[in-house]
């Protein structure tokens, strides 16, 4: 019985921490700025793109749902930097 609850408490601090850290992002389009050669060109992608790639995840099914974004991030050289700096494409 200990075991289980350890387990559940252990989990629950895990699932936590990951909520904050999704919430101490600031979703900015902007910040993607690095990634626009690698996106619009066959460049690959910087380290800081990367970096900011990852900064950015959680709020990349957002910037799919806006009009504006959805035509430059849902792209398939969007998708291949995305990729290729080791951040899964999410599944809105």
């Amino acid at each position: 019985m200990k075991a289980s609850n350890i387990a559940v408490c252990v989990l629950l601090v895990v699932l936590v921490a990951q909520a904050q850290v999704s919430m101490a992002v600031t979703c900015s389009p902007a910040q993607l700025s690095a990634c626009v050669s690698a996106i619009t060109s066959s460049t690959p992608p910087s380290q800081l793109c990367c970096s900011k790639i990852k900064e950015q995840k959680p709020c990349l099914c957002q910037y799919l749902k806006n009009p504006n974004l959805k035509k430059f991030v849902n792209t398939p050289n969007a998708r291949k930097v995305a990729s290729t700096c080791g951040t899964p494409f999410p599944k809105c």
